[in-house]
């Protein structure tokens, strides 16, 4: 005969809220390079930052194996994952799959108030300092946040919200690649500004044709810029090719 479980045996609410929170939190540290790839996650160190105990930490942890942001290894424990050209690939080429259907159902369905908006997420990002330094060192956070916005208003009227929350997820993948290079060597990233002016004109002109094409070549290009930096900088991350 089946029983119900102890109140024991079960995790408890407040550690489930906090490894919600824990596992945003380093999320965000990794997408944004704070954590570099490779790097062993100590779980005593994390607990005693979030003022927890070890369970909610490896919860969090846990759950960003699922996310391909942290890798498990028997009897080693947690480390952030390796960036390695192969996944970059990879995320790419999902990319590409995902957000060219996206886009083109955005054109389909496009509105006043989808045209009005694209066009407002153009104008702030291209009136936004892209680096918070003059070395150039340190992306502009209001400029990535703007950069996100422009990419989501541009494929939002697609009509799926699991699309667009699949858009993002493999965005948010390739975006964290992009941070540990572009500080590595930010003049190819600077090379292309007229890059999202062009695919929203073609978008707004309804030419879904050239908008496809110009946002497809747009993600090549970040990949060939990102893999040559591999290639070409000694600062390039653990466990690339």
């Amino acid at each position: 005969m089946s029983t119900l479980p102890k109140t024991g045996d079960r995790v408890p609410d407040s550690a489930i809220v906090s490894a919600t929170r824990i596992r945003a939190t380093l999320r965000g540290d990794i997408l944004t390079g704070k954590l570099r790839p490779g790097t062993k996650v100590n779980i005593e160190d994390l607990a005693d930052r979030y003022e927890t105990s070890h369970i909610p930490i490896r919860e969090a942890l846990i759950g960003l194996v699922s996310e391909g942001l942290v890798k498990r290894e028997e009897r080693r424990g947690f480390f952030v994952a390796a960036f390695t050209t192969e996944v970059l690939e990879e995320l790419i080429k999902t990319r590409c799959w995902l957000d060219e259907r996206a886009l083109e159902e955005s054109i389909a369905n496009r509105t006043v108030e989808w045209e009005e908006n694209l066009v407002l997420a153009l104008h702030w990002l291209s009136r936004t300092d892209r680096y918070a330094d003059a070395a150039r060192q340190q992306l502009n956070p209001a400029w990535d946040e703007r950069h996100k916005q422009f990419h989501q208003v541009l494929i939002s009227a697609c009509g799926s919200s699991l699309l667009l929350r699949y858009c993002q997820e493999i965005r948010d993948r390739v975006d964290s690649y992009r941070f540990i290079t572009e500080s590595a060597n930010p003049a190819p990233f600077e090379a292309r500004p007229d890059e999202h002016r062009l695919i929203a004109d073609a978008a707004l002109a309804g030419d879904t044709k050239t908008a496809v094409e110009l946002l497809m070549k747009h993600y090549r290009q970040t990949l060939e810029i990102i893999t040559a930096t591999f290639a070409s900088t000694s600062n390039a991350p653990d466990g690339t090719d």
